[in-house]
C-alpha cells in the first residue's frame, strides 16, 4: 500500500510518497503548476507509475480551525482528481507544516533559491509522515488492547 501526500498551493504541489509498509515518508518533486485540467493528469500519472492506494492532501485551515478560501480550492482540486480517477482521500491539518518546512531549511542553511524550489516538497512529507505516524501509534494501541 502506497499513499501519496499532497502540499497543494496555488503555484506549486509538493509530493511525497510512503514506502511499501506505510512507515516513512519521502519526498517526490515539486509540480509546478500550470493549468488545472494539466495538474490533474499530471497527478493521475503519478498515482498509476507509482501504485498508490490513497492521498493524504494537506488541508490548509484558518488559525481557528475554519476553512478559508485556499481550503475550499484544495477540495475542488481533489474532487475533481477523485472523479477521474477513484482513489481513497484524507485530509490531514496542514497549519504551519510551510512554516516548519522553511524553519528546517533554514536550519540546514539552504540558500534561498534552493528553499523555494524545496519548501512544498518538504511540506508534503511533513503532512504524510504525520499521518504515517499517527496511524501506526492506532495500530500499536490496537495491538495492546
Amino acid at each position: 500500500m502506497r499513499i501519496l501526500g499532497l502540499d497543494i498551493g496555488e503555484k506549486r504541489i509538493g509530493l511525497a510518497v510512503s514506502d511499501e509498509l506505510g512507515l516513512t515518508a519521502q519526498g517526490l518533486e515539486t509540480l509546478q503548476r500550470t493549468e488545472l485540467s494539466q495538474d490533474i493528469q499530471k497527478l493521475q500519472e503519478i498515482i498509476r507509475e507509482k501504485g498508490i492506494t490513497k492521498l493524504v492532501v494537506g488541508l490548509p485551515k484558518n488559525m481557528n480551525g475554519s476553512l478559508g478560501f485556499q481550503a475550499e480550492e484544495v477540495q475542488k482540486l481533489v474532487a475533481l482528481l477523485t472523479e477521474q480517477c477513484p482513489i481513497g482521500v484524507e485530509y490531514w491539518d496542514e497549519r504551519l507544516t510551510t512554516v516548519a518546512a522553511q524553519r528546517t531549511l533554514l536550519e540546514g542553511d539552504t540558500s534561498r533559491r534552493k528553499r523555494k524550489q524545496a519548501v512544498d516538497q518538504l511540506a508534503a512529507v511533513l503532512i504524510l509522515q504525520g499521518y504515517l505516524d499517527r496511524m501506526s501509534a492506532a495500530k500499536r494501541r490496537e495491538l495492546d488492547l
